[in-house]
């Protein structure tokens, strides 16, 4: 764990935060007492949405309606011959 002073983080914050990069937490320190602790922050990525099966027939109905698509007829008939 670093250690950087109130005034260095002011004075020098580009480098303090580089260094929050490398480490995990800095604390902050006045007069050699710790005053606060700076941690990193990432943002979490966005969750995706589950795949919903009811919605994905139903864009398949309206896409396709009633009709197979063929490649996808070859692609199974040669995997079940292949068994």
């Amino acid at each position: 764990m670093k250690t950087i002073t109130v005034r260095d983080l002011r004075q020098r914050w580009p480098q303090a935060e580089a260094m929050l990069e490398r480490e995990r937490e800095i604390v902050v320190t006045r007069d050699g007492k710790p005053v606060a602790k700076l941690v990193r922050f990432r943002e979490r990525a966005p969750r995706r949405k589950r795949f919903d099966a009811d919605r994905h027939a139903a864009w398949q109905r309206r896409m396709f309606g009633r009709r197979t698509v063929r490649w996808v007829d070859e692609f199974l008939i040669a995997d079940r011959e292949s068994r």
